[in-house]
């Protein structure tokens, strides 16, 4: 009887410590997600993106209390999640009324472009740094595409005037499916000793076909279930919606394709269409994209020791960050910005808004958790490229809008109409 009191004490004594531990990690993880939160109102004033405060706060929160920190795993887990929500409610944002418009050069942009500037990176990182053209390449196509989560969250209420605000929105969209499956047929050439780059291209290609052939199908089928499906409440009819982005991304990624590319495909076709309960769903995407967007720069985070960050990958990030906004971008752009009828001002504007955000970071991810050679290294510098084109290039697109003459409203918030099945 006394034995088993005292094992009954140490049981309870032991889950006692267990919740009392997971309570402090929620609590830290609460504390660290409210000072940035608190924090975005300081950005606001000194021109700095809440997401690079959402970034550094949780990074040395995890330097501090390393039982914050998040494995590589469940930091992919949960950024696939977001770009999910982000990239669904980003399509539907632009609708395809609006992306007809700039479809040419957003498809060159978000294809033409994102290669252009991943070999263009691998050509200065192998030349500049030393390294390996395998390694070259997997640091190009990680930092190759922009990042909607930041382009929305620096965009904010903001509308930009004329085509570069949708040129921007839609390519920051389009060329991350592109980036993503770059990267995956970079790492399998990585990884691989019998590979040659042919199974870049081979996985490029069935990921790109898959995920736009499922992207259109989902989106047409969700058309139909908007309009003609009829549910009790607008809380129902709003879950149905990212129920559905998420069978999208399942069915394709499941088939081999592009999950983010098939969500995008599906946001833009349902974008336009007049559905029961249409504002209220609009606000609830636009709420859960705003979480999402936190979520994922607390997460990529959590998964930094910026005191272990050596002074080489500073220097060599910082190089590359310059690089990338000041000459491969351009270089990859101009000549596909060309044709268009956007002004001079605009094409600089297109040009200096490719900003980096968690997109990269998670393409890092993949590479360390899939074991690449110089994986530490490709991240550390991918993290740099990112806090320094989140603060300078996304602290300045303000300034850069009003030097090129780009027309940028405050929206502000929209109040809903009263719930009604229309």
């Amino acid at each position: 009887m006394i034995e088993s009191r005292r094992q009954l004490s140490i049981n309870v004594a032991r889950v006692v410590h267990d919740l009392t531990s997971f309570g402090l990690d929620v609590l830290l993880f609460a504390a660290a997600l409210s000072a940035a939160l608190l924090g975005s109102k300081v950005s606001a004033r000194v021109s700095v993106p809440s997401a690079a405060l959402f970034l550094v706060v949780a990074a040395l929160a995890s330097d501090q209390y390393p039982s914050l920190a998040l494995s590589t795993k469940a930091v992919e887990q949960l950024g696939t999640v977001a770009l999910i929500v982000i990239l669904f409610n980003g399509g539907s944002s632009i609708g395809l009324r609006r992306f007809r418009a700039v479809a040419l050069p957003v498809a060159t942009l978000g294809i033409l472009g994102t290669f252009a500037t991943a070999g263009l990176i691998a050509i200065f990182v192998h030349l500049a740094f030393g390294l390996g053209w395998t390694t070259a390449g997997l640091l190009g196509a990680a930092v190759a595409p922009t990042d909607p989560a930041v382009m929305f969250s620096v965009l904010g209420d903001r509308e930009i005037g004329g085509a570069a605000g949708t040129i921007l929105e839609g390519e920051s969209g389009a060329n991350d499916p592109v980036g993503i499956a770059l990267m995956i047929g970079m790492i399998e050439l990585a990884t691989r000793t019998d590979a040659s780059f042919w199974i870049v291209v081979s996985t490029f290609a069935e990921q790109m076909a898959i995920g736009l052939g499922i992207g259109v199908v989902g989106g047409l089928l969700e058309q139909q279930l908007l309009q003609r499906l009829s549910l009790p409440s607008s809380g129902l009819h709003t879950v149905r919606t990212l129920a559905l982005a998420g069978l999208v991304y399942g069915v394709a990624t499941v088939a081999h394709g592009s999950g983010f590319l098939a969500v995008f495909i599906a946001g833009l076709l349902v974008g336009d269409i007049e559905a029961p309960f249409k504002s209220e769903i609009a606000a609830f995407q636009d709420g859960l994209a705003t979480l999402a967007e936190i979520v994922v720069f607390v997460a990529l985070g959590l998964t930094i020791e910026i005191g272990a960050v050596g002074g080489e990958h500073w220097a060599q990030g910082v190089a590359l960050a310059a690089f990338v906004a000041l000459v491969a971008r351009p270089l990859a752009l101009g000549p596909l910005l060309g044709p268009t009828t956007l002004r001079r001002g605009e094409v600089l504007f297109v040009m200096w808004g490719g900003l980096k955000g968690a997109v990269p970071i998670l393409l890092a991810a993949f590479a360390l958790g899939r074991h690449v050679p110089d994986a530490d290294r490709i991240y550390d510098i991918v993290f740099v490229v990112v806090l320094v084109s989140v603060v300078v290039q996304g602290g300045s697109i303000s300034w850069v809008a009003r030097r090129a003459g780009i027309e940028m409203r405050e929206t502000g918030p929209v109040t809903p109409p009263a719930s009604r099945a229309e």
